[in-house]
């Protein structure tokens, strides 16, 4: 890949994965932010008619392991996530939500991500979302 922040190729790479059945999108991707968003469509609700908690979770995320992708050290493979904390605030019926991702650590080692989720007509937020990644390397 030549473009770290080429949102083509990266929105490509959800075609036949949970993230590509989730309708999720990266709208913005750059030095330190990445943009996604997805439909509240009705297969993403729970049986109570409201937004499904894992749809969001999903999508943050995702949206924070593209951010780490984007950004590994450098000859680093890959990461995992170790760690994951989200408190849901509000949640919606319908429309678009879109999720801000940004880096609160990013060492050598280990990155951390906060996201927040909105909803993307009214602003109001939905999700915060924090998340540790450990920094996969080549085994010497």
């Amino acid at each position: 890949m030549k473009d770290r922040f080429d949102l083509d190729y990266y929105n490509s790479l959800a075609a036949g994965t949970l993230t590509g059945h989730l309708g999720i999108i990266f709208t913005r991707l750059q030095e330190g932010e990445v943009i996604a968003e997805m439909d509240a469509a009705p297969h993403l609700l729970a049986p109570n008619g409201f937004l499904h908690a894992g749809s969001l979770v999903t999508l943050a995320d995702y949206a924070a392991g593209l951010g780490c992708i984007a950004h590994l050290p450098e000859g680093a493979l890959g990461f995992t996530t170790m760690e994951l904390k989200t408190n849901h605030l509000s949640t919606t019926r319908s429309g678009m939500v879109e999720c801000i991702a940004k880096p609160t650590h990013r060492g050598r080692t280990t990155q951390v991500w906060d996201a927040v989720i909105t909803q993307k007509e009214t602003g109001k937020t939905m999700v915060l979302f924090r998340c540790t990644q450990m920094i996969l390397y080549p085994k010497s």
